[in-house]
């Protein structure tokens, strides 16, 4: 993209392509990847026709697009934290045992990723954040039944974010157990968010995807809120309302694979990055959002409680490419300024076509007027040629000699055959000498 973009930049223009115009190119190609403009807004306006995937931030319209001024006005705090909640509009769950009137919608957010990704520790850092900052009633699942010591840790981080933890008995120690319960509890004493963590696996693992699908359809049939005509519940698949994806800033190409398997099979809503506070700097993150049309929601930069901050697009590519305070420089207008060259070089472009368009059509008109197509020249231009007939003087020579006419098809020799002309000169010499 960037090499395709920087030939179109530089047709028709004689200037070179300095440092600084490939370093803006790539910070707003970088930019456009990630789903946003090349301003860096964090409102994810881009337009994404995948199963009806809403890139835009909460209470927002999903791809519709906002003017330049609408973007800029609008905060990393209310638009880049781009989790889905429920509505209150939201059909109340048919099991739900709590009345119409006083039925509060559940959300419910299903978090996965492969092993040591930081699933557990972002969930409690998630939770911390919608009870402090929303007020939210929150609950944990612990339906990560495979490791040992998952169900303690994530009590551990229950604790400290002062929430509830629904954990495995000995009646429920399935996943699927687990989270049917939780979903219980969760309804029935009116929780506002309901989070669930899952095992940490490999996108390759078979046994554990199709345990993936099981819980995501046990969501879906205990938030039903109708039946069919054999009185089974159907499901109800606006729910959960965010799957999300934990990834690891070290990871690499294995990652991109991953996602892609994982949003076959249970269709992803965004992506988490963790571990941003090493060397790593989460490039992968790139590919990913760019091949599967997925938005970053949410970055991990350390261990602490707080430490779980929204995803904000232009930091995180001036920090890719050592550009401004991000990348570690020093200017704070370093961003600006090469996303101004950028606009600016765009703009250029365009002009240059439009002139070359309109000089092409002018030149295309003379041409026809003139006298026809070019490469066609007129019987005026045919004057002055000369005599066409002098050209019935060549050969006739003496001093030309012997001349070989090439027959196809001839016989001997390669089908040359002597011309008589030629014979009856030579035999005329001949006799003089003689004489």
């Amino acid at each position: 993209d960037v090499l395709a973009e920087a030939r179109f930049l530089r047709e028709e223009s004689t200037e070179i392509f300095g440092r600084e115009d490939i370093k803006a190119l790539l910070r707003g190609k970088l930019l456009e990847a990630l789903g946003t403009n090349t301003e860096g807004s964090s409102q994810y306006n881009r337009v994404q026709v995948k199963a009806g995937k809403a890139l835009a931030g909460a209470g927002s319209s999903g791809g519709g697009e906002k003017s330049d001024e609408e973007n800029s006005s609008n905060t990393s705090s209310s638009s880049s934290f781009a989790l889905q909640f429920a509505n209150e509009s939201d059909p109340k769950p048919s099991t739900s045992t709590s009345s119409t009137s006083s039925y509060k919608p559940l959300t419910i957010h299903f978090i996965m990723g492969a092993n040591g990704m930081g699933k557990t520790t972002t969930i409690g850092k998630l939770a911390h954040r919608l009870k402090t900052e929303a007020s939210q009633k929150v609950l944990l699942a612990a339906c990560d039944t495979f490791r040992a010591g998952a169900v303690a840790q994530l009590e551990q981080w229950a604790d400290r974010a002062q929430v509830d933890c629904f954990s495995p008995t000995t009646s429920t120690n399935g996943p699927s157990a687990v989270l049917y319960g939780a979903l219980d509890k969760a309804l029935n004493e009116e929780y506002d968010v309901l989070l669930v963590d899952t095992s940490g696996r490999l996108s390759n693992n078979d046994a554990l995807t199709a345990e993936l699908v099981k819980m995501k359809k046990v969501i879906q049939k205990r938030m039903s809120a109708s039946f069919d005509e054999n009185v089974k519940p159907i499901p109800n698949l606006s729910v959960p309302h965010e799957t999300l994806l934990v990834i690891d800033a070290a990871q690499g190409r294995m990652a991109l694979d991953s996602a892609k398997q994982w949003d076959k099979e249970l269709g992803l809503s965004g992506l988490i990055l963790t571990k941003l506070d090493g060397s790593a700097k989460g490039g992968s993150v790139v590919a990913v959002s760019r091949e599967l049309g997925l938005p970053v929601k949410l970055v991990g930069v350390g261990e602490g409680m707080e430490d779980l901050r929204d995803f904000e697009p232009e930091s995180f590519v001036d920090g890719l490419l050592g550009i401004g305070i991000a990348g570690g420089g020093i200017s704070k207008e370093e961003g600006k300024l090469l996303a101004s060259r950028l606009t600016q070089m765009r703009k250029e472009r365009n002009e240059r076509a439009k002139t070359t368009t309109a000089a092409t059509a002018k030149k295309d008109e003379a041409s026809m007027s003139s006298g026809g197509p070019a490469g066609q020249m007129t019987l005026q231009g045919l004057e002055g040629m000369g005599d066409l007939d002098m050209m019935s003087d060549v050969g006739s020579d003496d001093s030309m000699g012997e001349m070989e006419l090439i027959t196809p098809g001839g016989s001997g020799g390669g089908g040359r055959k002597k011309s008589s002309s030629g014979k009856s000169k030579n035999k005329k010499k001949k006799k003089k000498k003689k004489k």
